[in-house]
């Protein structure tokens, strides 16, 4: 796995050059300068997520919601090299882990052909499960080659926030609703960053990342494009019945005794399908295997229905969960494109934080 996905990089930063991925589009600004570490930045949660009229998705919202508050966005230098800043806030939920509770985000910064920082839009990435985070970062690393500010969030016990307690099993899935609500303030805190365009926010997540992104993004529509790549719906099941990397980690929990039942109510929190109903069909794109048996293509399926997703934002790989990697270089291009079309989602009329 870790060849293919080397390979798989070297060909996508290939590809970047020939189809002349880092071209900038002409409507993003240059920008003076980016903060320099240390630098802190005001934010405020825009978190608006509205009654609904369906009895279990208002449960579901109600153990996802948190009290909007004010924060602060500190920017410090960048871990382990990767991206041009380490953007740290505080998380909405406590867990009572300290290093875990202060999110970070490595910040690849957007950049004209002469390097120089510009005002442009910006897309959330979230990671798959491997500790390496790696097909986080060449969604990071594409995207950003091609004009966009992008931002990948650790997850809780990942990257900056790893402690010893995240290889605890009974944290698995305990731990996503921390994610959930991380990625949801991700967006309040890019957008209080000086060179990030309020217009239009975008969120990209694969695998778990994906299955994180479906619920965040269902949470009150404040992202602008979601893309979701090789996950989908009925988390349940992909922990029961899916292969390779699904199968570990139903191991790790039978291990301490969690019941397929037990399974079930833990990932019930974060389920998307309860609120796949509230995303935008015409602004959700999800790309899935056919061939996965890591997500079952069921399971794909069952969050384009939900979700009501048109026929063609919903796009179908020739590849499991793993060859999938090879398609990355095209899908990066596609969502390049989608995120600077005006016609592809409507831009947030209200961009700014309400500050009341």
């Amino acid at each position: 796995m870790e060849r293919l996905l080397a390979r798989t990089s070297a060909l996508h930063a290939v590809l970047l050059t020939i189809t002349g991925l880092c071209t900038v589009a002409a409507c993003q600004e240059p920008v003076p300068q980016i903060p320099a570490a240390g630098a802190t930045f005001p934010a405020i949660d825009t978190l608006n997520s509205a009654a609904d009229p369906i009895p279990d998705a208002e449960d579901c919202l109600n153990g996802l919601r948190w009290k909007p508050a004010r924060f602060v966005v500190e920017c410090e230098p960048p871990s382990e090299t990767e991206g041009d800043l380490l953007v740290r806030f505080p998380s909405p939920i406590d867990s009572g882990d300290p290093v875990n509770d202060r999110v970070s985000m490595e910040w690849y910064v957007a950049r004209d052909a002469d390097k120089r920082p510009l005002k442009a839009r910006s897309v959330i990435v979230v990671h798959e499960s491997g500790r390496g985070m790696t097909v986080g970062r060449i969604f990071a690393r594409g995207l950003n080659a091609r004009g966009l500010h992008t931002f990948l969030i650790h997850l809780p016990g990942y990257g900056a926030r790893y402690t010893a307690a995240a290889n605890r099993p009974e944290r698995i899935l305990d731990s996503m609703k921390q994610a959930v609500a991380d990625v949801r303030r991700a967006r309040d805190a890019a957008i209080a960053l000086p060179a990030v365009a309020p217009d239009v926010v975008g969120v990209q997540g694969t695998s778990l990342g994906g299955f994180v992104t479906s619920t965040s993004a269902g949470l009150d529509n404040a992202f602008n494009r979601v893309f979701i790549l090789l996950a989908g719906g009925n988390l349940h099941d992909v922990v029961l019945q899916g292969k390779r990397d699904a199968a570990k980690v139903r191991q790790r929990l039978e291990s301490i005794g969690v019941t397929p039942a037990q399974i079930r109510e833990l990932a019930r929190p974060v389920e998307p399908l309860r609120v796949a109903h509230r995303l935008q069909p015409d602004s959700t794109w999800l790309y899935s295997g056919r061939y996965d048996d890591v997500v079952p293509p069921a399971c794909s399926k069952a969050l384009v229905e939900a979700a009501k997703l048109p026929r063609e934002n919903h796009i179908e790989l020739a590849a499991d969960h793993y060859s999938g990697v090879l398609y990355l270089p095209l899908v990066i291009n596609r969502i390049a494109e989608l995120m600077q079309d005006p016609q592809a989602a409507p831009a947030n009329q209200n961009s700014e934080p309400n500050q009341q």
